[in-house]
Order: C-alpha cells, then structure tokens, then sequence
C-alpha cells in the first residue's frame, strides 16, 4: 500500500516570515520550493521534504518533526550557537538530563520552533 511512497513532513506556523528565519538561518535547511501566494515553503532534507505552511489552525503538543543525526551533541552544539534553545521533560516515560533524553534505542532531544512547534533530533545506537 503506502510502503513505497515518500514521507512529507509537515509543520503548521502561524507567521511564514518567522518561521523562515527560524528555518532557514538558526538550522540552516535550504529552500527547496516557496509558494508566496499560498503562504509555504518546503525544504529539502536529505530523502525527506519539509513544508511548512501558514495556518490560524490550533497547534498540537506533540512532535511535528524529526530529524536522524549522527552525532546528537555536535548538532545540539550548532544549533545552540543560532540561539536555539532544548527542552527539558519530566514525565513518566520521558527524562532529560541536559536536554537529552536516552533509552535502549538511542538518544533524542528537543526543541521548538518559533511557534511552539516541537521539534526532534535523534541519534541511534
């Protein structure tokens, strides 16, 4: 069914100005396609297409994206350098020490966008 097709990430923000800062130079992503009149744009990760698109739609709690790193503390250090900042959770479930949080499959961070959108990295073991 749907297991040869591509995955297309998706993030509702709710200023596309705001959210191309973000986007494009505290992660660096490159554009990859903008739309002005219907208010997206998409970026191009690897395999994986990211659009993000203007909304007045509520925004969920959940994480919206992940990104796989092979190296968690190398990228959590550059992003810290573009002013991002990583959450902290104590939950059942889910602890982070220093931002990160580790299990059997490998370690995980996150981080929001400019309008609250979580975000993810994830490296495994």
């Amino acid at each position: 069914m749907l297991d040869d097709a591509r995955i297309l990430a998706i993030v509702p923000v709710s200023d596309l100005h705001k959210a191309r800062v973000f986007y494009e130079k505290m992660m660096g992503l490159q554009v990859k396609e903008a739309h002005e009149a219907e208010e997206d744009v998409t970026y191009s990760v690897n395999d994986t297409d990211l659009l993000v698109y203007k909304t007045d739609a509520p925004k969920g709690g959940a994480t919206k994206v992940g990104f796989v790193v092979g190296d968690l503390a190398k990228e959590m250090d550059i992003l810290k350098n573009h002013g991002v900042v990583f959450e902290e959770f104590d939950l059942t479930g889910l602890k982070t020490v220093n931002g990160v949080a580790e299990d059997a499959r490998g370690k995980a961070a996150w981080f929001k966008d400019l309008d609250g959108n979580y975000l993810s990295l994830f490296e495994s073991k």
